[in-house]
Formats: structure tokens, C-alpha cells, sequence
């Protein structure tokens, strides 16, 4: 039997996802809050833009679980809580609630689910292109 290691998300790439992710948001000139979790769900890092509007660190906590626990950007999610949409009436899941709005996506290193990032603040299309701006700058 063989076994593959895999490097989890450290604080050092916390660091570099919040880092990029904040950077994406001010050059928009958006206060953000962002959220990085392990593998199993736990906090690595967050923080919240002074200006940012406090339920901000709630919405990045609850996309970035959310694209961690389904293993999908919420963005592409969205739909499957529409009326017609298979996920139509669960609102939470396991021990904490879901989010099903754009601006969480999950890390992956060598194929693996590693962790997830969630912004929110912004527009949720503006939150996906912060959060996908920080794994663009995680993958360099």
C-alpha cells in the first residue's frame, strides 16, 4: 500500500490568500472580510476591513465552509437553492449553516481539497473575483 503526502494549508498561505484577497478588494475599493479554513473546517485566519459592514465576517466564514464542505466554489452553487433547485430548502447542514452565495471557493494542492477561502462585503460577483484573485496568487 503506498501513501501520498500531502502539505496541508499552513498560516504562511492563510496569510498569502487573505493578503491577495484584501489587496483585490481595496484596488476595488471595497472593505472586505475574508476567512481561510483548514481541511477539517477549522479557522487559519480571518480579517475583517475596518470599514467593512460587520456581517462580513459571518458571510466569508459561512461561504468558505460552505465551498469547503461541498468542495465547489459557491458561485456555481447558487443555483441549487433557487425554488426549482435540488437544495431548495436546506439552509444548514452538519453543525453550521450553509451559504449559497458567490465568494467562497475551496483550495486544492496536488488535486486535494486542502482548505477554503470565503470573502464577503462586496457584491457577490465582486467577492468570487476577490476570492479567485487569492488562489490565482496561493497557485505562484
Amino acid at each position: 500500500m503506498s501513501t501520498t503526502s500531502m502539505t496541508p494549508l499552513t498560516t504562511a498561505d492563510a496569510e498569502t490568500l487573505i493578503t491577495a484577497a484584501r489587496t483585490a478588494a481595496e484596488a476595488a475599493g471595497v472593505a472586505v472580510g475574508v476567512t481561510v479554513l483548514d481541511a477539517g473546517g477549522h479557522l487559519l485566519a480571518f480579517r475583517r476591513d475596518d470599514r467593512a459592514v460587520l456581517i462580513a465576517g459571518e458571510t466569508s466564514t459561512r461561504k468558505a465552509y460552505t465551498a469547503l464542505q461541498l468542495n465547489a466554489p459557491t458561485a456555481d452553487l447558487v443555483d441549487l437553492v433557487k425554488p426549482d433547485g435540488p437544495f431548495h430548502s436546506p439552509t444548514t447542514a452538519l453543525d453550521r449553516p450553509l451559504l449559497f452565495i458567490a465568494g467562497g471557493v475551496p483550495v486544492h494542492r496536488d488535486g486535494r481539497l486542502i482548505g477554503a477561502v470565503g470573502v464577503g462585503g462586496g457584491a457577490p460577483e465582486q467577492d468570487h473575483g476577490f476570492a479567485t484573485a487569492a488562489l490565482a496568487k496561493l497557485a505562484r
